[in-house]
C-alpha cells in the first residue's frame, strides 16, 4: 500500500484556495441531500424536487471560486 505524496513546497494560501472550493462543494452536496429528505423551507426551496437550484448555486458558486483564485 503507498501512500500519496504530499508537496510541502506549495505555497500555504493555494492550500487554503483548494480547501476552501473542496469545502464549499461538501456543504452544497449536504444541503442537497437534505433538501431532498426535508426541504429547507427558504423561499424557493419548498419542495423537494427544487434540490437542483442549489446544483446551479453550486455551479455558480464554484465558478466564481476557480475565477477569483486564478486572479489573485
Amino acid at each position: 500500500m503507498s501512500f500519496p505524496k504530499i508537496d510541502f513546497d506549495l505555497p500555504a494560501d493555494a492550500l487554503v484556495k483548494s480547501g476552501m472550493s473542496k469545502l464549499l462543494a461538501l456543504v452544497i452536496i449536504a444541503m442537497m441531500v437534505i433538501q431532498l429528505i426535508k426541504p429547507l423551507g427558504w423561499p424557493g426551496l419548498k419542495r423537494r424536487s427544487d434540490f437542483w437550484k442549489l446544483a446551479v448555486l453550486a455551479m455558480a458558486a464554484m465558478s466564481i471560486t476557480a475565477a477569483l483564485g486564478h486572479w489573485t
